[in-house]
This record gives structure tokens, sequence and C-alpha cells, in this order.
């Protein structure tokens, strides 16, 4: 199982924690916002990124879809189904921090 890898975006003009897309498509999440730097969380494939790759804030903060098709599904952190099962559908989105649901309704 991959988990999200950390990075550091040097040189940046980067000034608000967020999402970031990456030229080869990759997002990630802005956290620690430095005068020369930004750490980032790399929340999809890191293989095709590469020292001098361009980076841009996209102005959104990060969501996922949700709905209950997720249930019982494997998914990777940007909610892709990577158990075989085909794409899940949904036409609902939340923020990635937003709190979470309670257990009993």
């Amino acid at each position: 199982m991959r988990r999200a890898l950390l990075g550091e975006i040097e040189g940046t003009c980067i000034t608000r924690a967020g999402e970031l897309e990456f030229e080869e498509g990759t997002i990630g999440i802005a956290l620690n916002l430095e005068s020369n730097n930004v750490g980032v969380v790399l929340m999809g494939d890191d293989l095709m990124i590469q020292e001098g790759s361009s980076v841009k804030a996209t102005g959104r903060i990060a969501q996922i879809p949700v709905s209950e098709a997720f249930l019982g599904r494997v998914i990777n952190a940007l909610a892709k189904p990577i158990d075989g099962r085909g794409e899940i559908s949904s036409s609902e989105s939340r923020l990635i921090e937003s709190p979470t649901p309670g257990i009993i309704h």
C-alpha cells in the first residue's frame, strides 16, 4: 500500500495553504509555508515529478467525492478505486479537512 509522500518546493511564490497541481498532473497539498519553500503532501503518483518540475496553486481547497457507494471499497488518497471493482459514482464532494460525520445519526 502506498502512502502520501512528503516533498518540498523551493523558490516558490505560493503564499497560502491549499491544493497544488504539478505539471505532470499530480495533486498535492501545501501545508507549511516558509519564506523560500513550501512543504507539500503528494496525493498521487510521484514517479513523474522530477527536480525542476513546475507547480501551480489551484486556488482551491482539496476535495474528494463522497457517497455511500464508497462503503466496502478500497480507494487511494484521492478517492480513486484501487480494488479492481470499477469506478465509484458520486454527485457530492467534501473538503478534505471537513469534520467527520458522527457515528450515530
